[in-house]
């Protein structure tokens, strides 16, 4: 596994890990199901953290302490974000101090519920970032259609620190006028896991 702190890209990860998971039912979380007896939420923070990124950070809310709990030993910034309960936007506010902070030229936002993302997908992305930065959004599509992660310059980062409520940086990609690089990943990039069907769809087991 890479250290954040070898990484030689100027792309910081921002993985989105602290809604309610409140598609599952049962009480059950998403991100604590296993792909391959591995906690998703830590297939997540494995598969960033063994790509070219300059650091890697992951937000928490809900049922934090057990999110925690699977990552334990990674080298990774946690950040926990009492507004959960709001929605993505407050995770995204909350994330971007911290990408800020690192001095990075990009943030990429991988959410955690995306099993089939590879780290050749995440590096694939940031080289495309890193041969036209800052003047380009990256990112992924699966079949033609928008897909995630997506890779928004640091010019954007203070209009993502004003984010609130259960809004993502839809609207403010599609305010700002900056060309959009777009990377077909397949379905990679269009499989997210929000019920226990679609985990055991995609090859996971629900735990808890």
């Amino acid at each position: 596994m890479i250290s954040p702190d070898d990484a030689t890209s100027s792309v910081a990860i921002l993985i989105l890990a602290a809604g309610t998971s409140s598609r599952m039912g049962g009480g059950n979380h998403k991100l604590l199901s296993e792909f391959d007896g591995v906690p998703l939420i830590r297939v997540a923070a494995e598969s960033a953290l063994r790509s070219m990124a300059k650091s890697v950070a992951i937000v928490v809310g809900h049922r934090q302490e057990e999110m925690r709990a699977a990552l334990t030993a990674l080298p990774l910034q946690i950040i926990e974000n009492l507004e959960y309960a709001s929605g993505m936007g407050s995770s995204l506010a909350a994330g971007v101090v911290s990408v800020s902070a690192a001095d990075a030229d990009g943030v990429m936002i991988l959410l955690a519920d995306m099993p089939r993302i590879k780290p050749s997908d995440i590096d694939r992305l940031i080289k495309i970032f890193e041969g036209s930065k800052p003047h380009r959004i990256v990112r992924a599509t699966s079949n033609g259609k928008p897909g995630h992660p997506v890779i928004l310059p640091s010019v954007l980062y203070g209009e993502l620190r004003t984010l609130t409520g259960d809004v993502g940086a839809k609207e403010i990609i599609k305010a700002s006028g900056i060309a959009i690089a777009e990377v077909e990943l397949g379905e990679a990039a269009g499989l997210d896991v929000d019920t226990a069907e679609a985990i055991v769809a995609a090859g996971g087991r629900v735990t808890r």
